[in-house]
Parts: structure tokens; sequence; C-alpha cells
């Protein structure tokens, strides 16, 4: 397995979700909307598609919700042209940073992302500068209370998983290729597995740790301010000790 993602990370931003669910709404209502506009309304033959939905569910979207984002994404109603952009960065001490983004003004998003690099101790690289540290694996995460760690591996094996990570203490992660969350993930419910959190991500090899107070402190904040722009979907990082960041 090629490094694995952070407990603790995944714990903070489903807080955040719980903190921010119209943001979090809005956000993954974007990614729908592009979805169905790049590959139709229907997830049986949009795997993209299929892939948000999957995300959405655990992110607690109500099912009206999504099947309203739909209806109107591949109907006249939302004309707007989101651009899917990313931007590769280093935070303080060089945490390796990677912004997803959804924007229809790409040199605004491009200066904001910039400004939160630059004001909190890092800066933007070009691309390239940090993705090689990072695999796109699609995760879903499942907590261990009471669950069968075989029972699991084999219900997710035969739905297609490649691996399942059970090193972190409360939730089992079944990795999959990033273009099947949606179908793995929908196994794994029909056997009566729930998912706390299932979409690609971009995983680090390796971890880097901050000690100084003060690049905590800047790390976290660009973290935050990242997290608060609706342009920002999603936010990869390198960084080991998150949890030690108090806000």
């Amino acid at each position: 397995m090629s490094g694995h993602s952070k407990w603790s990370t995944i714990k903070r931003k489903k807080e955040k979700t719980d903190n921010q669910r119209a943001k979090v709404f809005t956000k993954i209502g974007r990614e729908i909307a592009v979805a169905v506009r790049d590959g139709g309304p229907d997830p049986a033959g949009n795997s993209k598609l299929k892939d948000i939905i999957a995300k959405a569910k655990a992110a607690n979207v109500p099912n009206d919700n999504i099947e309203r984002i739909i209806k109107k994404a591949s109907g006249d109603g939302d004309a707007t042209n989101y651009e899917e952009c990313v931007y590769e960065g280093y935070g303080p001490n060089g945490i390796a940073v990677i912004v997803e983004t959804l924007t229809d003004n790409r040199n605004r998003t491009a200066g904001d992302v910039r400004h939160y690099f630059d004001k909190y101790g890092g800066n933007m690289g070009q691309a390239g500068s940090v993705m090689f540290m990072f695999s796109r694996q699609g995760n879903i995460v499942i907590e261990k209370d009471g669950v069968d760690e075989d029972a699991l591996l084999e219900t997710a094996l035969e739905a297609g998983a490649d691996d399942l990570v059970t090193d972190e203490e409360d939730v089992f992660e079944v990795r999959t290729n990033p273009n099947e969350v949606g179908a793995v993930n929908d196994a794994l419910a029909a056997a009566g597995y729930i998912a706390i959190s299932a979409e690609a991500e971009y995983i680090p090899s390796t971890y880097t740790r901050l000690d100084n107070p003060d690049d905590i402190k800047n790390m976290g904040r660009m973290l935050e301010m990242f997290e608060e722009n609706d342009d920002v979907q999603n936010v990869w990082h390198n960084w080991e000790n998150e949890e030690d960041y108090e806000g």
C-alpha cells in the first residue's frame, strides 16, 4: 500500500461537515452539476457521477437534494460553466498541498489560492511540484465498531476493491481504483456496510511533522482559508500532526 490517509484528518473534515453542512452541500452540488454536464444524468452510465453520489451520501446529503441537483444540471437550470483547476504548493516547513477547485473564474481562484499560500508562510508551485508525492486512490471509510475484518475484506475484494487498510484505530479504509468508488460503495452498502466517507483522494506516500507552534498555527489557518473558499472543493496534504492545531 502506498501510504495511508490520516483518520484524524478525515475526522476533522467530518466534524467540519457537520458544522458547515450548507456549504458542503453547495460544494458537492457543484461537483454533481459538472459530472452531469460532462457525462450525462444517469449514474449507471456515468461513473464520475456515481462516485460523487457516493461521496454525497457519505456526507449525508439527502437523496431529494441529489436528485434535484441532477435534474437541474441536466436541464437549462444552471448555465454556469465551472472549470476544474488543481493547484499545488507548499505550506510552512515544506508541507505538500494539493488544492482541487471548481471555478467560473480561473483568475480569481488562482489569485485566492496564491494569496493563502503566501499569507501563511508557504508558496504556490508549478504543476507537478508536489503531485509526485501522492497517489490517487478511492477511499471508503467504515467504522470498525461491530464490523468483522475478514468479512469486510471478502466483500470488498469481491466488489472490486484493491485493498483493506486496517492500521487506523477506529476505522477500516477500503481502497479502490479512483474511478470505482461509487460501484464498490454500492456493493458494500448492499451488504450492510455504512460509509462515513467515500471519495477519490490524493494519499501521500510520506508525511511531514510540524513542531514549531507558529508553523502549526499558520498551516492550520491556511487549511481553514482554503476550506472556507467556495471555489475550493478539496484540500489534500501530508501534514502528519494536523490534530495539534486547535483552531
